[in-house]
């Protein structure tokens, strides 16, 4: 762990959009909680009052001239929120934390499909997290063509018809990103890939075998 002060689990979900990730971290979630864990889930950016604020702003079609650098600037504010409103006690009082993307999907999105590279990120991640990593990240694992195509029928059937500013990246933009979760589970021990693939129940299945694989080594 990062922190010796820290006695919570803290899961993080990470991967393409459409990929599942939201659905499998609710399940496991779930599971836990009838298990009678006390688990806290956050979703990133949001979850707390100014991060949702923040999310409005960057998943706003309208925003469309949105600098690369205040995008990733905007993303750590509402991180650093979650962590001291939120992230940080939560660990403290020993629950279990699952969220919905962290730093990952800025190392990810902005560090390789933005192409920032990874040294401001990391140091930001030092300033907003102070010393806080995940324990475990699940990557939930799909090729990009099929993640499009899930997340544009989730936005065009859901409350975000008509789609946010995310959607409107290239297909160029979403090989990079893939490209650079590739890279980031080969140089992070705790990222986890599990197949996205088959049904729910079988991504499932493969998160839990991670998740209990991963709190057994932690004992």
């Amino acid at each position: 762990m990062s922190t010796t002060s820290r006695r919570g689990l803290f899961l993080t979900f990470e991967g393409l959009d459409g990929c599942g990730k939201t659905t499998q971290m609710r399940l496991l979630a779930a599971r836990l909680r009838e298990a009678g864990e006390d688990v806290i889930e956050l979703a990133e950016p949001g979850t707390t009052e100014i991060g949702e604020k923040i999310r409005a702003i960057l998943l706003d079609p309208a925003h469309e001239n949105l600098s690369p650098v205040a995008e990733m600037l905007l993303y750590f504010a509402a991180r650093a929120q979650t962590v001291d409103e939120i992230l940080r006690p939560a660990l403290v009082a020993g629950k279990t934390v699952l969220s919905d993307r962290w730093t990952d999907s800025t190392r990810a999105y902005q560090g390789y499909g933005r192409q920032l590279g990874l040294e401001w990120i990391d140091q930001l991640d030092r300033i907003a997290c102070r010393g806080i990593e995940p324990d475990l990240t699940v990557l939930v694992d799909i090729d990009v063509d099929t993640g499009l195509a899930r997340a544009r029928r989730r936005n065009a059937e859901g409350a975000a018809a008509g789609g946010t500013r995310m959607d409107e990246q290239s297909r160029a933009f979403y090989e990079r990103v893939a490209a650079g979760y590739n890279e980031l589970a080969a140089r992070y021990g705790r990222i986890v890939r599990v197949d996205g693939g088959g049904s729910v129940e079988d991504v499932a299945r493969r998160v839990w075998a991670a998740f209990e694989e991963r709190r057994r080594q932690r004992v």
